[in-house]
């Protein structure tokens, strides 16, 4: 078999559908903080069997919308579709083996991965074609990289380099691994301010010159991350992402021709803020393998993603939905218009804003109400003005704002059928691997 390019290596499985569907041969017990007591000493497919529902679960807890997520993988798939761009997802948001196969039997390209511990999981559920959004100098790690490169020609992987230093870092390191086949690296591009990456064209054009001389390394295109540039849909935060991917059209324009054997270069951009952007400005690169890392749309939330969506902003004719859903009692009232519930920082998402609350279960609607949460404690979240709408032993349904920093927080997290029924049944268990 030939070496697969991350680019060239088709659409063959994308991962190893058994050890997926394995994981439901896993026994249940007191590790998952989700999971009720009744569940214990049960494999998830025995327990699921039983018909669980969302009133046998205790708070705090953290929830899927079965029907949210499917409508939010083939609305970005058709999405992609439409563009006429590839999409790797970025794993990292629900580092969840069952839900990257959901993306890639949707038709993604590969899985995006932030650092090798990642890789590690993802390998270890035969994901195929992998992206490092990242530089990986750790000389274990690419030893470690090396051999299963050689191990496994259909393997795909690509990563990151931004300086000279790193691309003679990487390539000692894989000399002195005995690496027989070649890394292939991107040449990322940053911008004032940012993140990682080359800081100009010009400094990036010189870092692959470097690649192309390492012979342990493979110059396979360009790429970057928009999002380190701007958090805002304001026309200033929109003209500063366009600015950063026409320099990063510019870097692709000058490095034309740079490939070995005619390859065609890839160029990947697009987290979940302003992957129309990156379509506009870079979908008609000649010769171009553009790739969207897009990850957070998976789950969407009731926040950050929901005030900045391309699909908001009209570059979609569908919305996403918010998936992701926190449940917390209210465990004390000690003010009138003040009550603590049993979900804090170790539960919820609180970085990019804090839940909101959005219904009782089985009781009032608070969405368009007077209540709100302001503050999160590590085990509690002060929810103000809901007055007697919430009283003392109420389970609450939240909306989180990042599902980057949801997910994290949970080994184990149930789907429902339909976190709005008056009766949830639990029809899934999500693992994740943080």
């Amino acid at each position: 078999m030939v070496d697969q390019t991350f680019v060239s290596s088709g659409t063959g499985p994308g991962i190893d559908a058994g050890a997926v569907a394995a994981l439901a041969d896993e026994v249940l017990d007191w590790r998952f903080k989700a999971l009720p007591p009744a569940a214990w000493g049960s494999t998830v497919r025995d327990y699921l069997a039983t018909g669980p529902t969302l009133a046998g679960f205790g708070t705090p807890l953290l929830t899927l919308d079965a029907a949210a997520l499917d409508h939010n993988v083939r609305t970005m798939a058709d999405w992609c579709a439409k563009a006429g761009v590839a999409l790797a997802p970025h794993g990292k948001t629900t580092m969840a083996p069952a839900l990257w196969q959901t993306q890639l039997d949707a038709g993604s390209h590969g899985i995006t991965l932030a650092n090798l511990p990642q890789v590690r999981v993802a390998r270890a559920f035969g994901v195929r074609r992998i992206l490092l959004a990242n530089t990986l100098l750790d000389p274990a790690g690419l030893g470690w990289l090396a051999a299963e490169l050689a191990a496994d020609p259909s393997f795909a992987f690509v990563s990151w380099v931004d300086s000279t230093e790193s691309v003679r870092l990487m390539d000692e390191a894989l000399r002195a691994a005995g690496a027989e086949r070649p890394v292939e690296v991107l040449v990322e591009l940053g911008g004032p301010g940012g993140r990682t990456g080359a800081r100009g064209v010009d400094a990036a054009v010189e870092v692959a010159d470097a690649v192309r001389r390492a012979p342990t390394l493979r110059l396979a295109g360009i790429g970057g991350y928009e999002g380190a540039l701007a958090h805002d849909a304001t026309a200033d935060g929109l003209a500063t992402v366009r600015g950063y991917l026409r320099a990063l059209a510019e870097l692709h324009g000058r490095l034309a021709g740079a490939y070995a054997d005619g390859a065609r270069p890839m160029v990947t951009a697009g987290g979940s803020a302003y992957f129309d952007l990156v379509v506009e400005e870079l979908a008609a690169l000649p010769e171009a393998a553009v790739v969207l890392r897009s990850g957070a749309y998976i789950a969407h939330d009731d926040g950050f993603y929901r005030g900045i969506s391309p699909l908001v902003r009209g570059a979609g004719p569908a919305s996403f939905r918010g998936a992701l859903h926190g449940w917390a009692r209210v465990v004390s009232r000690p003010e009138p218009q003040l009550a603590l519930l049993d979900a804090g920082k170790r539960d919820l998402p609180f970085d990019e804003g804090l839940p909101e609350p959005q219904r009782v279960r089985g009781g009032a609607v608070l969405t368009g109400t007077a209540a709100r949460i302001t503050a999160l404690n590590d085990q509690h979240a002060f929810l103000r003005d809901a007055g007697d709408l919430a009283p003392i032993g109420a389970v609450l349904r939240l909306g989180v704002s990042h599902p980057c920093t949801a997910f994290d927080k949970w080994t184990l997290i149930p789907v429902l059928d339909d976190a709005s029924a008056a009766e949830p049944k639990v029809t899934g268990l999500v693992r994740t691997y943080f």
